[in-house]
């Protein structure tokens, strides 16, 4: 759920005046994951939903991050990069053993080396 709400924010940041319907696709999840995303981040005060008039008659928002919002992001951002860094730190080690098991095995799949 962090990945989605950091995609979110980072998102309404850019371009407050979204659709959800637009949002939903740019994501790649279902719109009403993205209406209970955006409800959630309003709830704990991190998104304010100001209502605006589309020229067809209907009511949009606008998605604007509060300051709190912000700090959120910014603490979502480093918690991401902390696991994304871990997981290329892990992965790295893995192809380095990939890597030394085949220097030690010949073509025939036989270990050559203990």
């Amino acid at each position: 759920m962090d990945d989605i709400q950091l995609k979110l924010l980072k998102r309404l940041q850019r371009d407050p005046g979204l659709s959800q319907r637009r949002l939903s696709r740019e994501l790649g999840v279902s719109l009403g994951k993205i209406n209970y995303c955006l409800k959630a981040l309003a709830e704990k005060g991190w998104v304010k939903m100001e209502s605006f008039a589309h020229s067809d008659h209907k009511v949009g928002y606008l998605y604007v991050l509060t300051p709190s919002g912000i700090r959120q992001m910014a603490n979502l951002t480093v918690n991401f990069l902390r696991r994304k860094e871990m997981e290329y730190e892990r992965l790295s080690r893995e192809i380095e053993q990939l890597r030394a098991e085949l220097r030690n095995t010949d073509r025939s799949g036989r270990q050559t080396k203990a």
